[in-house]
């Protein structure tokens, strides 16, 4: 009696159940309980699902414990510390983004509360683990914005954390550029009109409101940052390899997969491939072609190292391009997916083909063929007036956005998912736009049947129109298409140019109607008419009115 008392002593304080309901349910009690794994395995049997949440919870965050003791290992060997650093964090897991590294560490360090300078291996593991959960895109763009800032109790964000935390964005969009990394002179300037125009001569902002400005005017700039951590966080465990590793080939497999696919993530996918110019083609001013990101070469400046005078900054300010790469990557970023939509591997003609495989493969890296923006006009270049600018885009039936470069630096963009057509009608589907680029980004206004375009139709407003209010359009352009009226001021224009943001069978479709009317104004210029027709024909009474009276007579 006794020892059957104790028997059923211990096992009622171990489960705070009698002996049947233990039995029952003993399967589904944690391992870590004091459960016997024979007992854990014959309960989990008894659920079809058992056996999957298992190797869930075993294997979902195995490559961040692995990454763990990877860097506790480096750790100790080179500063002789049970723990986690932030430059060796940096230096293995972000070695081509350092700072984007620290930064990360940094903020896992604050969210942890450690008091150390180091992470241990634990609360390195349970940060990463709540990190790579987040799935809200709210939380994950306010993590973001509180990672570049202070840490500070207040929490405030200034302009430079801004700042810093979108130029991060560019390079890792740059980076992982089809061309390779790009660099643009006039990052500096794009950055600070997307600061001015967030913090409006503010010095300090919440962060909940940075977020909402940004969801607001540029939401596809920071998720691609992210989508860049979790791949490091998750796949770097196979890139890291020390002597203990040098043999396992299954780890220099991993690493050399990872390397060929390494722009595979969809970073590259916001930024646009621009045309470019022909580098033989005249210049304007100088007969040198563009530098990427602005300027121009051979523009016809003084010696290296000389000063630039008034005359040379004047002409490199009018030289420069209207749509940079910085511009382009912030266009890309606030504007709806369809400008930027990556273009597609057409299917294979003979799906018994042996080349199936590799269609099937271009399918799966869709994203390292982004989408091409080509140059439809440029006024500086094609001539300026409303004639060269209707026969340069009429006929591309894609989305484009036209530029307007205006006085006082003024850049406004005008984003048509649409054809331009002229008509006393607005046109425009869901992601027609209006925006302001120079000297502060704002979206302007973001709604369909907003845009409008009439150049001979009498009795309507000649010229083109943006704003879904036809008594108070946003932009007004006059019919000769040289002022700009915005918030009831006039500006002189200074330059216009229109990208296609389709594929290239629309431009082909574009230059073959073009081909077309050109053939057909040369064959009815050379129309055969009979003697009859030329005694109706308008042009004999003109000739007669001119004193050509016996013009058709052949005695004469």
């Amino acid at each position: 009696m006794g020892n059957t008392h104790s028997s059923g002593g211990k096992g009622s304080g171990s489960s705070g159940t009698n002996s049947p309901s233990k039995s029952k349910t003993e399967g589904t009690v944690d391992p870590k309980q004091g459960q016997q794994p024979g007992q854990q395995a014959r309960g989990m049997t008894r659920t079809a699902s058992g056996a999957d949440i298992q190797d869930r919870s075993q294997t979902q965050f195995q490559p961040v414990e692995k990454l763990g003791r990877i860097l506790v290992k480096k750790c100790e060997e080179q500063h002789g510390i049970q723990g986690i650093t932030g430059d060796i964090f940096a230096r293995y897991v972000f070695p081509k983004y350092p700072d984007l590294g620290l930064k990360l560490f940094r903020y896992l360090r604050f969210l942890s509360h450690a008091k150390t300078e180091h992470l241990g291996l634990v609360a390195f593991r349970q940060q990463c683990e709540k990190f790579l959960a987040l799935l809200d895109d709210s939380i994950i763009l306010e993590s973001y914005v509180r990672m570049f800032g202070d840490l500070s109790e207040e929490q405030l964000i200034k302009p430079e954390n801004l700042k810093n935390l979108l130029r991060t964005c560019y390079n890792l969009a740059m980076a992982h550029y089809s061309d390779g990394p790009q660099t643009c002179l006039l990052l500096n300037r794009t950055l600070d009109s997307v600061v001015q125009s967030c913090f409006f001569s503010k010095e300090s902002l919440s962060p909940g409101y940075i977020c909402r400005w940004l969801e607001n005017n540029v939401p596809r700039l920071v998720p691609p940052i992210h989508k860049y951590c979790v791949h490091a966080l998750s796949t770097s465990h196979r890139t890291i390899i020390d002597s203990s590793m040098a043999s396992n080939s299954e780890t220099v497999i991993s690493v050399s997969a990872i390397n060929a696919g390494e722009a595979s993530y969809g970073l590259e996918l916001q930024t646009p491939i621009l045309e470019k110019t022909n580098p033989f083609s005249k210049d304007l001013t100088s007969g040198g072609g563009r530098l990427p990101g602005g300027g121009a070469a051979g523009a016809g400046t003084s010696e290296p190292g000389k000063p630039l005078t008034d005359e040379e900054r004047e002409r490199l300010k009018n030289q420069q391009p209207l749509l940079p790469l910085s511009e382009a990557w912030l266009l890309a970023g606030s504007l709806p997916p369809l400008y930027s939509k990556p273009q597609s591997v057409p299917a294979p003609i003979n799906p018994h083909s042996a080349n199936l495989t590799s269609h099937v493969f271009l399918a799966k890296l869709l994203s390292l063929v982004p989408s091409h923006w080509t140059s439809l006009y440029d006024s500086r270049l094609d001539g300026s007036g409303t004639n060269r600018f209707l026969h340069h885009v009429l006929g591309y039936r894609g989305p484009n956005l036209v530029l307007f470069r205006c006085e006082d630096d003024l850049l406004f963009c005008v984003a048509n998912p649409n054809e331009w057509r002229e008509t006393h009608l607005y046109i425009g589907d869901e992601g027609a736009c209006c925006l302001q680029l120079l000297p502060k980004f704002q979206m302007l206004e973001k709604k369909p049947k907003s845009l409008y375009l009439n150049t001979h139709i009498r009795g309507y407003p000649k010229g083109l129109r943006a704003g879904s209010d036809p008594r108070k359009p946003i932009l007004i352009v006059d019919e000769h298409f040289e002022r700009l009226e915005y918030r009831s001021l006039l500006h002189k224009i200074l330059s216009i140019e229109v990208w296609g943001c389709g594929n290239q069978q629309l431009r082909d479709v574009q230059l073959d109607i073009k081909k077309w009317a050109i053939k057909e104004a040369e064959r009815q210029r050379t129309v055969k008419m009979t003697a009859a027709d030329w005694m109706d024909h308008p042009d004999r009474y003109l000739l007669e009115l001119g004193g050509r009276q016996n013009y058709n007579n052949s005695s004469t």
